[in-house]
């Protein structure tokens, strides 16, 4: 009797989510995405002209929104439209000094579907 062995090949795809992190500095507010700055992203839309904030709903807590969303999802219709329930939802509620994964940002995401 002859022995076969038969494998199925699975295709695995990783994805590497950024990390977002926020800080109050005695030189102002600092926002990165694995480290590096994250931008304010007014090409895609301008909320203020004042920059990010976060613990509070506002114009400038809605540009952190965008930005973290706009920097996730690559797709600037759905970041406009969903930054304000985000930026009711998680970034009004974010300590002063914060970490936000892409896990966490997806879990979001999935309940605004």
């Amino acid at each position: 009797m002859d022995y076969v062995e038969t494998f199925t090949r699975a295709t695995v795809s990783v994805v590497i989510m950024a990390v977002y992190e926020g800080k109050r500095t005695i030189d102002g507010l600092l926002v990165t995405a694995d480290g590096k700055k994250l931008e304010e992203h007014y090409e895609v839309k301008r909320f203020t002209r004042f920059g990010f904030e976060w613990t509070y709903e506002g114009d400038s807590p809605q540009q952190l929104a965008l930005a973290i969303l706009y920097d996730h999802l690559r797709d600037k219709d759905r970041a406009v439209r969903l930054s304000d329930p985000f930026m009711r939802e998680v970034v009004a509620n974010l300590d002063n000094d914060w970490t936000l994964t892409g896990q966490e940002i997806d879990t979001f995401l999935r309940a605004h579907a």
